[in-house]
């Protein structure tokens, strides 16, 4: 398989709210927009966004936003997206700032439709978790 592009497409109950919401604060921009369909893209990351009872979602799935999806987005200074989300942006913290033994400083932020956005800066493990990452070779 010669793969050409992945990137997630979540399920929304309000499409245009979750746009905003994306475009607003993660700086995306919108590269294709129909009343049910959003395709954003920053730099070389891309997301989209479908309403969830359109007729392209499979019937088992449909009317089902993505709530509980967790989104991870790494940035070089957590601390800086901290303060200009939450303290600033007045965003609420599902999980406010902090360091984790596994390498990451973090902390999530909930986005329409219950998707919980988690900003994050990998930092040194812990002993206990360094051992736990695998060596990666060319």
């Amino acid at each position: 398989m010669s793969l050409t592009s992945l990137y997630p497409v979540l399920c929304c109950s309000d499409v245009a709210a979750a746009r905003d919401f994306y475009v607003t604060w993660f700086g995306f921009d919108v590269t294709f927009e129909a009343d049910w369909y959003v395709s954003l893209r920053r730099t070389s990351w891309e997301l989209a966004l479908v309403d969830a009872t359109h007729p392209t979602v499979p019937d088992a799935y449909r009317g089902r936003p993505a709530g509980g999806l967790l989104l991870n987005l790494e940035v070089d200074d957590v601390d800086a997206e901290w303060e200009r989300l939450v303290v600033r942006g007045g965003l609420p913290a599902a999980l406010d700032l902090r360091s984790e033994g596994f390498g990451q400083r973090h902390f999530i932020v909930t986005a329409p439709d219950a998707v919980l956005v988690d900003v994050i800066t990998p930092i040194e493990p812990s002993a206990e978790y360094a051992a736990m990452f695998a060596e990666l070779t060319g």
